[in-house]
């Protein structure tokens, strides 16, 4: 966990990660087996080399060490007056059950608090941190420690409560690195100029599709699937990512797209509808027509769809469907080009990949 899933996720999601070591730590699926605090002046020194020479758009603060150390990183990074995001997630408990920071540390907190443009603690560590109460900034409380099916998290600040996000629980012992994970998407959101709840957004959209392809990993709480989350977790904006042709011989056309090397990921003959997936996660479809031409569909994806066409619309195009919620879990909006083909403007979350009626 930690300062592993911290570079894969900043790196997947198009950052460039410098680190800070502050313990090293022996650990596996099953739990801690020794930790040996990073001096604090080589903490120090870590943070001021990479700071000052390549420069910082954000910074995530993880597993903290000491108290000492704590005090010291405050220190530095109001020296150095960044000028950035500053998440910090509040590390206590490792996901196994041990304990990663005593009670000096924590009480050394605060002063870390202070500086966070975010902090994000789960239920455990909130409370022992004084509760929602004590929050004298923007915190992301984290629901996965609650109980029931449902999973919520919530951004709160000392007005109020600003957004929720709400999710099925995902059933995984693939949870090692779950907050790490999550408190470095943020930051790369951030450092990336992404308001805070779409940076929020983005990042519980990555890390649950990368508990959905954890690679099932150790005897214990195993890694994530960083490396499988590719274009579902996309930056702002759009991208090209599925054309749908037309078949005349629905068996045909889905043996011919399986030897060209395409996986199929959905199988619907009595649709006459086929999906395949390329390695990249760009997916092409069939659907079989009595004429062919008339059924090609261009697919541009986007997180934020409703912004997106109501941007659009401004611009002085015309839509033949605004976005609406399909039966297949997609949110969709239809539009033509000039020449009068079929462009689909798609938000599809996790539902991208993993549809119930996939294969």
């Amino acid at each position: 966990a930690g300062i592993q899933a911290d570079i894969k996720t900043v790196t997947m999601l198009g950052g460039h990660a410098m680190t800070a070591i502050t313990a090293i730590t022996a650990q596996n699926t099953l739990g801690v087996q020794a930790v040996h605090p990073v001096p604090t002046d080589v903490v120090v020194a870590q943070i001021d080399s990479v700071a000052r020479d390549i420069g910082v758009d954000a910074v995530k603060i993880g597993m903290i060490g000491s108290a000492e150390t704590a005090r010291a990183v405050v220190d530095k990074l109001k020296q150095l007056d960044l000028g950035v995001p500053i998440v910090f997630d509040p590390v206590m408990v490792a996901t196994s059950g041990s304990v990663l920071a005593d009670t000096e540390t924590i009480a050394a907190f605060q002063s870390l608090m202070e500086i966070a443009a975010l902090l994000t603690p789960n239920l455990p560590e909130l409370k022992a941190l004084g509760g929602e109460a004590a929050m004298t900034g923007p915190t992301l409380v984290k629901g996965g420690h609650g109980e029931g099916d449902r999973i919520i998290d919530r951004l709160i600040s000392p007005a109020g409560e600003v957004e929720r996000w709400e999710g099925d629980r995902i059933e995984t012992s693939s949870t090692h690195g779950t907050g790490c994970t999550l408190s470095s998407a943020i930051a790369t959101g951030l450092g990336q100029k992404m308001s805070m709840v779409d940076a929020i957004g983005r990042a519980r959209l990555f890390v649950r599709l990368a508990l959905r392809d954890a690679p099932g990993l150790g005897g214990g709480h195993g890694p994530m699937g960083h490396s499988q989350v590719r274009e579902d977790a996309m930056p702002p904006g759009f991208s090209l990512n599925q054309i749908t042709v037309g078949a005349l011989d629905y068996a045909a056309s889905v043996g011919f797209y399986k030897a060209l090397g395409l996986r199929q990921i959905v199988d619907s003959p009595e649709n006459g509808y086929a999906r395949f997936e390329a390695s990249n996660g760009a997916t092409l479809s069939i659907h079989a027509a009595d004429v062919a031409n008339t059924s090609t569909v261009v697919y541009f994806e986007c997180n934020s769809l409703d912004a997106w066409v109501a941007t659009l619309r401004q611009s002085g195009l015309e839509f033949d469907q605004l976005p609406r919620d399909e039966d297949w879990l997609w949110r969709e909006a239809r539009l033509r080009d000039p020449a009068r083909n079929v462009i689909c403007l798609y938000s599809a979350g996790e539902n991208r990949r993993y549809p119930p009626w996939r294969v």
